[in-house]
């Protein structure tokens, strides 16, 4: 590998800070104390900053030359609503809340490469260092696309990084196209007639019916969707009824639908809406249909994708960088910058969680897991990530 030697310098220091994130974590749009820190080390180091994009947002600015060539790197900082079980140093002061997906270590090596880029100064341009607040749910990077971040820090281009559990500490993996599905949710009432469970025949059971549905939806991806075309309908919640005696009055789906394009989107939800409605009517039953469209598919750009390979190779060996890793069905709210400006996002691997510090939960280091840590070993790897992508970015003529 060919880290920077002032990275593995401060490095130290850099896991400080992450691991005191880890403890202070902050949900979607209340990162005021994450954001202070960023903006205090930013200040700090003599980096210009923006503050107040999307609430929480920080932007640093670091300018050198006289080009006006400039590019965009982004990491995300909130947190996840859930109890961590970690017993180690650094655990969650804030109960129900956790860094259990490893925003802590993304917004810590953003923060180390910003240090060595603005005291190293080798590079032509402009480098923004996004950190958005509210990926978790929250559509931050919306958010901040809203509030003017294209318009306020023009950037040529836009990069993003997460770190993985299951892929090799230290080894990158990217692939062009669709890399991230986009993710949807679904809410539907069936409403019926409430009666006494001994007497069926004088109500309109909502729950039978929402089972009717609920099997016919399954059909939707194995019977109506392109066998070729990644598509996920899962339905997570059903909740109904209060006593063992009573048929309820109403009973409620709730679930995620997944997909990569926008025709399997339109058709899943066409399809839904349909064998619902349908299936109430034969019922004599109401419904109320809820579909939202929340993170859009993340598609990685061919050039910028192309040129981070090739940075990600000279940085740790061709080895070490997996082209055509397998596209996940979980989704990511830095699709929507990829939509407004050409980029590349990237994974880089977390381990199997060896890594983690004794007293660490018995469950597996996975994302959304209250046994996971972020990995500090990546800080260096993933800080230099971004100088190097920087300097052939932006390179000093």
């Amino acid at each position: 590998m060919k880290l920077f030697d002032p990275i593995l310098q401060f490095q130290q220091e850099i896991q400080a800070i992450r691991r005191d994130i880890h403890a202070h974590p902050e949900l979607c749009f209340e990162e005021f104390r994450t954001a202070d820190v960023v903006a205090q080390k930013l200040e700090e180091w003599g980096i210009p900053v923006i503050r107040g994009m999307a609430g929480t947002g920080v932007v640093g600015v670091i300018q050198r030359g006289s080009s006006s060539r400039a590019l965009g790197l982004r990491a995300d900082m909130d947190a996840l609503p859930m109890q961590e079980i970690n017993q180690f140093s650094h655990t969650s002061k804030h109960p129900g809340k956790m860094h259990a997906c490893g925003h802590d270590g993304h917004t810590a090596m953003l923060l180390g490469a910003a240090r060595y880029l603005q005291q190293a100064g080798d590079f032509d341009g402009t480098v923004y260092v996004i950190f958005q607040p509210a990926e978790e749910g929250g559509g931050g990077a919306r958010r901040m696309i809203e509030d003017g971040l294209f318009t306020k820090c023009p950037m040529d281009a836009v990069f993003g990084m997460h770190n993985w559990p299951g892929i090799a500490a230290g080894q990158f993996a990217v692939k062009t196209g669709g890399m991230m599905a986009s993710s949807n949710e679904f809410e539907v009432t069936v409403i019926g007639k409430g009666a006494h469970a001994a007497q069926p025949q004088k109500g309109i059971d909502p729950v039978m019916i929402a089972v009717q549905i609920a099997q016919s939806w399954q059909t939707i991806v194995s019977r109506n969707v392109n066998p070729l075309e990644p598509a996920v309908l899962s339905l997570t919640q059903i909740h109904s009824g209060s006593a063992t005696n009573v048929i309820p009055d109403e009973a409620k789906l709730i679930g995620t639908v997944r997909t990569f394009s926008t025709d399997a989107l339109d058709l899943i939800e066409r399809r839904m809406e349909t064998i619902t409605r349908s299936t109430a009517e034969a019922f004599d039953a109401q419904i109320e249909f809820k579909f939202q469209r929340n993170y859009p598919p993340l598609i990685n750009h061919v050039n910028e994708t192309e040129f981070a390979i090739q940075v990600m190779r000279d940085l740790v060996g061709s080895d070490h960088v997996e082209t055509q890793v397998e596209a996940t069905m979980g989704a990511e709210d830095f699709a929507y910058m990829l939509q407004a400006k050409p980029g590349c996002y990237v994974f880089l691997g977390n381990g199997t969680g060896d890594h983690r510090s004794a007293g660490h939960g018995l469950g597996p280091c996975n994302l959304h897991n209250p046994s996971y840590d972020f990995n500090d070993d990546l800080l260096p790897i993933g800080a230099s990530y971004w100088v190097a992508l920087t300097q052939a970015f932006l390179k000093a003529k």
